[in-house]
């Protein structure tokens, strides 16, 4: 207020008022210049931020046990958009307003069968599934041996007991355009931490 008060009341100021005057002005300008700066960069760093989790590697949070013992309710994983999908790859799909999350078992045009063990075959060939614990038929509503029809892919969960898939005329089998991307990595819980096989 003093020295306001000077300046206002006709009094000259001196150097010494006007220099720190000044310089508090060019502070407040930076300061505003560099805080604007600052909002910008934040603002186009979450912008590209969202783009690429949109649009290139999007986030998911895995709920139920149709996935386990490879994947558990709670994880939070990576997924690529893009590219082609092989047999034993791990893919996020849009189905019924959700997204599910299942194996690549069959390629289009190729015959799966399954016996009563839960033993899977392609192109009559057992495939080796070491990340299945529990092989099982479980829900399977489809005429065995099956053809996959093209572009399509043919998913199971690892779970078999539980998982409802391409086995179930439900859910049958994923056209290449309601895939959301294939399932990379894992960053949480940080126990879990790393790339998904």
């Amino acid at each position: 207020m003093g020295k306001n008060t000077e300046i206002i009341s006709g009094d000259r100021p001196t150097k010494e008022q006007l220099d720190r005057e000044v310089e508090r002005l060019n502070y407040r300008r930076r300061f505003a210049r560099a805080l604007r700066g600052t909002v910008y960069t934040l603002i186009t760093v979450a912008a590209i931020a969202v783009l690429v989790a949109v649009l290139l590697l999007p986030v998911l949070k895995i709920y139920g046990s149709s996935m386990s013992p490879t994947l558990s309710e709670g994880q939070i994983v990576l997924s690529v958009r893009g590219g082609t999908f092989e047999t034993g790859d791990i893919v996020a799909f849009y189905f019924n307003n959700k997204i599910l999350v299942k194996r690549v078992i069959a390629q289009p045009g190729q015959w799966i069968d399954i016996d009563s063990n839960g033993t899977v075959y392609v192109d009559s060939q057992r495939i080796e599934e070491p990340y299945v614990t529990d092989p099982s038929l479980g829900e399977c509503s489809i005429d065995l041996p099956y053809q996959v029809p093209d572009g399509r892919l043919f998913v199971m969960g690892d779970h078999r007991s539980v998982s409802v898939d391409s086995r179930s005329n439900t859910v049958g089998c994923v056209a290449e355009e309601q895939i959301v991307g294939r399932i990379v990595f894992c960053f949480w819980p940080f126990s879990d931490f790393g790339m998904i096989d």
